[in-house]
């Protein structure tokens, strides 16, 4: 067995037997792992807090065959984010985050971005708690990075101009429509100024959280537009979504 140590962010664990854990932490350099934590239920000596999910640690494991679960030695913890725990909709909005990095990527699809965004993500959230922003932030970038992202501020189909104001819309058909190529296929209608913000947003540091304020429509819309375009990727519901959903149900799409 090959002796490994990393950066991890924590994404959730499960008990096994009376006394184990099977733990999925995210590394920028590895992607995504599981591994097998001996006795970390019943003595805490060895990981204390470090297991706890979003937590950021150095891990230190032992890779075995292909497809096994590694063997986790010991973790050293850089930062609990314990302020992720403030309300539930901070907690729920961070364990959304997690869940969504999960099912977007495959373990071959996660790389160093994916992990600075997440990292980014908890820490935003940790400081300044639940915000609609931030969770449309998270999506928009995660979808960019998987490669999944719409086309937004030109028609998907002839890739001509869009006309101001509602424009047509509909990720199965990769995104904005002009009225010549809409068709009918368009589900969403939403303003060409919203287009635009979401657009601009992809121009930003994948990893600024701070100072974005978008209008009531530009969150309806974008809610609606994004949430479309996961649904398309997506290979099972999200469990946390559906919670989430539930604290703004009047700009749920």
């Amino acid at each position: 067995m090959k002796p490994q140590l990393s950066q991890a962010i924590i994404l959730h664990h499960s008990a096994y037997g009376e006394a184990d854990r099977i733990v999925t932490f995210l590394t920028p350099d590895h992607g995504r792992i599981k591994g097998f934590a001996r006795a970390a239920r019943k003595s805490r000596k060895r990981f204390g807090a470090a297991l706890e999910p979003f937590a950021e640690v150095q891990l230190h494991w032992l890779a075995r065959g292909s497809g096994d679960l590694v063997s986790l030695r010991d973790a050293d913890l850089v930062k609990l984010r314990s302020g992720l725990r403030r309300d539930l909709e901070t907690l729920t909005l961070a364990g959304y985050g997690c869940e969504l990095t999960e099912v977007l990527f495959d373990d071959s699809g996660i790389g160093v971005e994916v992990f600075q965004l997440l990292q980014a993500f908890l820490d935003h959230l940790d400081i300044h708690g639940y915000s609609v922003e931030a969770r449309l932030l998270l999506e928009v970038r995660m979808l960019s990075l998987a490669g999944y992202m719409p086309h937004l501020q030109h028609c998907a189909d002839c890739f001509g101009p869009l006309p101001n104001g509602p424009v047509s819309f509909s990720a199965a058909a990769d995104g904005s429509l002009c009225p010549g190529c809409d068709d009918g296929r368009g589900i969403l209608k939403v303003d060409r100024l919203t287009l635009g913000t979401f657009g601009r947003i992809l121009q930003t540091p994948l990893t600024r959280f701070v100072d974005f304020k978008l209008s009531p429509r530009s969150r309806q819309e974008g809610r609606a537009l994004l949430g479309d375009a996961l649904r398309c990727h997506l290979h099972r519901p999200l469990k946390s979504l559906e919670f989430l959903n539930r604290f703004s149900p009047e700009e749920t799409a």
